[in-house]
């Protein structure tokens, strides 16, 4: 699978240890980063050791030259050192930086053979397609190359094509000895936005939770997955649609410390804008009960029973179709930020919850701007 392939190679690498001395991991796919470093504590660091074996290192907190220092010299207590190194953004800031990356240069050109620097630059979104890569993102990756990449090998992380995360699913149910049906991966797939750390997850759950019958139907994502994830949803959209911003503010607020919180925010979003566009059918087709509520909407974008008279009921609370995709565009806004890489993911999805519990009046008036066609 072409998405797979960078991490693949890296985890065969680390197995057979002729891995190099240092890599840039590249792009905000969480999922391939776990699976990278799960691949270097399993292989190169051993278990009773890990504590004095592996460092996580910020560069808005702490200096490169100490981070090479330390890494230059051989560990006492460990035979075996691994460095993951965030913040490489502050390499290129403002200000000259040929002191840290003659620092780097005069570190790779005899590397501790006992160490392994991870460079994580997780402030780049690279898109399943990398055609369609934002042009600062490229920017900053074509730097990246062009420096780094020097001296170290350059992983991508891209976004997964739906193709490949439905067949990663699938495998991987069956490598656990059970029948992952393809429709019910497809679901899988697409009702989690195509987050690849949700869906390893929720495909953990479905495991257990089909136990010796050894096959995921359809039927069992739509129960397990969708109904546990848009509970709390469904609750967000209730206090939204009800414009109480304080209750919507603590319903995000308990979704964002539970589970894989804000890494899996984009996943969250998703969610989200469903629960908003299956409003939007319901009030456009004038759906009054759930009777009807199975008629207007299709198979794969249904909502669980146990919502559905609520969902028509936070439906009805809008009065217009202009106020419904007026929300889907903000949530597609919340998402282009999100994959922009700010600061906080937090403060944009809180940022987000304000604008659509905001009173209808003040949206009209332009205190707040529609930009995003649905």
């Amino acid at each position: 699978m072409r998405s797979f392939a960078a991490s693949d190679r890296f985890v065969a690498d680390v197995k057979a240890r002729k891995h190099a001395a240092g890599y840039v991991f590249v792009g905000d796919e969480a999922f391939f980063r776990k699976r990278c470093r799960d691949a270097i504590l399993q292989h190169l660091v051993p278990e009773d050791v890990r504590d004095l074996s592996v460092y996580d290192m910020d560069l808005s907190e702490v200096e490169l030259q100490e981070i090479l220092d330390r890494a230059r010299t051989p560990s006492l207590m460990s035979p075996f050192q691994v460095f993951f190194i965030r913040g490489i953004k502050n390499l290129y800031g403002r200000g000259k930086h040929d002191e840290e990356f003659s620092a780097i240069k005069n570190y790779f050109e005899n590397p501790n053979p006992d160490a392994l620097l991870i460079f994580v630059a997780d402030h780049i979104n690279i898109p399943a397609d990398a055609r369609r890569m934002d042009l600062t993102d490229k920017d900053r990756y074509e730097r990246i190359r062009e420096t780094l990449g020097e001296h170290c090998s350059v992983l991508e992380f891209a976004r997964v094509e739906e193709s490949d995360a439905v067949k990663w699913a699938v495998e991987t149910a069956n490598a656990e000895g059970v029948k992952l049906e393809t429709d019910a991966a497809r679901e899988l797939v697409d009702s989690l936005g195509g987050d690849m750390m949700m869906v390893a997850n929720e495909l953990e759950k479905l495991v257990l939770y089909v136990a010796d019958k050894k096959r995921i139907t359809l039927g069992d994502v739509e129960t397990l997955v969708l109904a546990a994830k848009q509970r709390s949803f469904y609750d967000l959209t209730d206090a939204i649609s009800a414009r109480d911003q304080a209750r919507a503010l603590t319903v995000l607020d308990a979704i964002l410390s539970t589970g894989d919180g804000d890494e899996a925010a984009i996943g969250h979003l998703y969610m989200l804008s469903r629960t908003f566009r299956q409003m939007l059918v319901i009030l456009e087709r004038n759906v009054r009960d759930s009777r009807a509520l199975w008629q207007a909407l299709w198979q794969g974008f249904r909502i669980p029973p146990f919502a559905a008279e609520d969902v028509i009921r936070q439906a009805r609370r809008y009065k217009s179709r202009r106020e419904l995709t007026s929300a889907i565009r903000r949530v597609a806004r919340a998402d282009l930020a999100l994959r922009s890489n700010p600061p906080s993911k937090r403060l944009v999805l809180e940022n987000l919850v304000l604008e659509l519990t905001a009173e209808p009046k003040l949206q009209e008036a332009g205190w707040l701007q529609d930009e995003l066609p649905v």
